[in-house]
């Protein structure tokens, strides 16, 4: 049994008050700062409660590295390894067995769940950690999960989790439930601005940042780039100069999920590790012995040009939500200091969320699982932000181009062989001509 009042991860007094709403009413939101320990804790809190019986708790992450280590942390609280009580899945890898009864998902896996199983069978709860990042899967999959819910499974519970998020418009979605917040466990963090100049390329302020905090401060560093590309030339600048005591390891998405499980490990001992990493670092996610938080204040994201049909990738300046989730990784473990690579004046400027992926990406994939679903338009179903008409038209003129959906926008039996390949429908469609 785990004393969730020693830890401190959240308040032993915030998970009552969570299990008690969920006791009485089906949905609830919980919003609490990185290192509160809401993805560590909330679903071992909720395991023993008789409403959950004998069902599973399932819990989404939006990246795998985060599925991964939320599961191990999990298990290890509970001295178990993972596949046991506490498992993940997601594409290509998954560790559960028959014992498990929480498990750890990435979004797009869920999505694949639910369209295969609409009642959920055997799931008491399902829980979506980090909801702020967004993504176009966690959106459907909310939707689904709340038409779920209404026509199938009143017993179902949802809860929304995340450490940035508008939980009060969160929760009229979900019939008016419960925001439940914490503060949390977390340490004192000390903002530092060093702003860039006009014409210094990220990669040059970056290094000089990480060179300036090696000379002035102690612990291991992360610094956030918003891409591989800039993370390979800011290596580049610092391999040649790092003093004998610290080392470099990168953390980007396209990374072998080994190495990038090498990079969240604590720093080799008597060493200093700076890590170079994207916005993969940026929630569910603690790597030990960092107390220094570098931020560019770059991301990149994703943009859909539907005349051409590609979704192509643009340097953009990051939210006020993402530099408050990048600063929070300075507090995990002891006080931090945060480096911001821009004048403070300009955070006030900052957009307060990054704009939700539904309405800036391809939607015929989207299109294609509604049609699975059985719902002709989407709109049918209760998105947070609806997705925009135009790029619904747009999918559905090049589903209909591709044979995948007849005149009456019905799934034609290419339509189904599309949804089977897990690639986007352009690719998938150049995949099934050679099948």
């Amino acid at each position: 049994m785990i004393d969730f009042a020693a830890t401190g991860l959240p308040a032993a007094a915030v998970l009552g008050e969570l299990k008690t709403e969920l006791a009485n009413r089906p949905n609830a939101v919980l919003v609490a700062p990185p290192g509160a320990g809401k993805t560590t804790l909330v679903p071992l809190a909720l395991l023993g409660e008789a409403w959950v019986g004998g069902g599973r708790i399932v819990m989404l992450e939006p990246r795998r590295l985060a599925a991964r280590a939320a599961a191990r942390r999990m298990a290890s609280l509970l001295g178990e390894r993972v596949g046991e009580t506490v498992g993940y899945r997601m594409r290509m890898d998954s560790k559960t067995g028959p014992k498990t009864r929480i498990e750890i998902v990435t979004e797009g896996v869920f999505v694949r769940m639910i369209l295969d199983d609409p009642e959920l069978s055997g799931t008491s709860v399902v829980i979506f950690d980090e909801f702020h990042e967004r993504s176009l899967d966690a959106d459907f999959s909310l939707a689904l999960a709340l038409d779920v819910q209404s026509a199938l499974r009143e017993d179902l519970r949802i809860v929304i989790m995340s450490a940035t998020l508008d939980g009060g418009r969160v929760a009229r979605l979900l019939d008016d439930a419960p925001v439940i917040e914490s503060t949390g466990r977390t340490y004192p963090v000390d903002i530092h601005y060093r702003p860039r100049k006009p014409d210094q390329r990220v990669e040059d302020a970056v290094a000089d940042a990480v060179r300036a905090a090696l000379r002035e401060e102690e612990g291991s560093i992360l610094a956030f780039l918003p891409g591989q590309a800039e993370i390979r030339r800011t290596a580049e600048r610092l391999e040649p100069h790092l003093p004998s005591d610290a080392y470099l390891a990168s953390l980007f998405g396209a990374m072998d999920i080994a190495d990038q499980d090498r990079a969240i490990l604590p720093a080799e001992q008597g060493r200093r590790k700076i890590v170079l990493a994207t916005a993969i670092a940026e929630s569910s996610v603690t790597i030990d012995g960092v107390r220094i938080v570098i931020d560019s204040g770059l991301s990149r994201q994703p943009a859909f040009e539907p005349g051409q049909a590609i979704t192509r990738l643009e340097t953009v300046r990051e939210s006020r939500a993402s530099a408050d989730q990048r600063a929070g990784r300075a507090g995990r473990t002891q006080p931090g200091i945060v480096i911001r690579l821009w004048h403070e004046g300009q955070t006030a400027a900052l957009v307060p969320f990054d704009p939700p992926e539904i309405t800036r990406t391809d939607l015929t994939r989207l299109m294609l699982d509604c049609l699975a679903w059985g719902v002709a338009d989407p709109h049918a179903l209760r998105f947070l932000d609806p997705p925009p008409e135009a790029a619904l038209s747009e999918a559905r003129s090049r589903l209909e181009g591709l044979g995948a959906i007849d005149g009456q926008g019905h799934l034609t039996p290419k339509g189904h062989q599309l949804r089977m390949i897990a690639l986007p429908v352009p690719l998938a469609a150049m995949v099934a001509l050679s099948m």
